[in-house]
C-alpha cells in the first residue's frame, strides 16, 4: 500500500507510485500528473466513454473513479495497448476501416474493444453493439466501429 499522500499501482504493466491528494480522479491522475494525454476528458459524467481506461483489465470510467481505488491494481490506457512499434489489432482496423472519424472517442472505443475481444475473442454483432454502448461518438453512426471491431476479432 501506498503512502497517505500517494497510490501505488500498475500502469501499462510498469510500477508507478505518483503523489495523489485523497479527491484526485484518475482521468486526472492519468493527464495531469502522469501526463498520459490519450484517455480524453468527455462529459466528465460517465456517459460518453471517452475517459474509458482498463482496470484489471475491466473497462473503467476513469472520469468516475477515485484514483485512490487503484492502489494495488493494474491500469491500462490507450498508451499501454499499443506494442512498441505499430499498432495494437484493434487500433490497426479501426485506421483499415475509417472508424477514427475525428478521433476524440477513439481511445475508449478501442480500450473497450481491447477488453471485449480478450473477454471474448470472436463476439457477436449484439455483443459488439453491447460493449460499446457506453461510448459515444458524434462524427458516425457507429458502422465502421462495429465493423472495425468485427474484422480485429477476425470475424468480418
Amino acid at each position: 500500500m501506498a503512502s497517505p499522500d500517494r497510490v501505488s499501482f500498475r500502469l501499462n504493466g510498469q510500477p508507478v507510485e505518483p503523489s495523489c491528494p485523497p479527491e484526485r480522479i484518475l482521468l486526472d491522475l492519468l493527464r495531469e500528473e502522469l501526463r498520459l494525454t490519450g484517455t480524453k476528458r468527455g462529459c466528465d459524467l460517465g456517459t460518453c466513454g471517452c475517459c474509458t481506461v482498463l482496470v484489471d483489465g475491466r473497462p473503467t470510467l476513469s472520469c468516475l473513479t477515485l484514483a485512490r481505488l487503484v492502489d494495488g491494481r493494474s491500469v491500462d490506457t490507450i498508451e499501454g495497448l499499443s506494442p512498441a512499434q505499430g499498432l495494437s489489432p484493434v487500433q490497426r482496423s479501426f485506421v483499415e476501416h475509417g472508424a477514427t472519424q475525428c478521433g476524440f472517442c477513439t481511445p475508449g472505443f478501442v480500450v473497450t474493444a481491447t477488453a471485449l475481444l480478450r473477454r471474448n475473442p470472436h463476439p457477436s454483432r449484439a455483443e459488439i453493439e453491447g460493449a460499446i454502448a457506453g461510448n459515444l461518438c458524434r462524427c458516425t453512426g457507429y458502422r465502421k466501429i462495429v465493423e472495425a471491431i468485427e474484422a480485429a476479432a477476425g470475424g468480418r
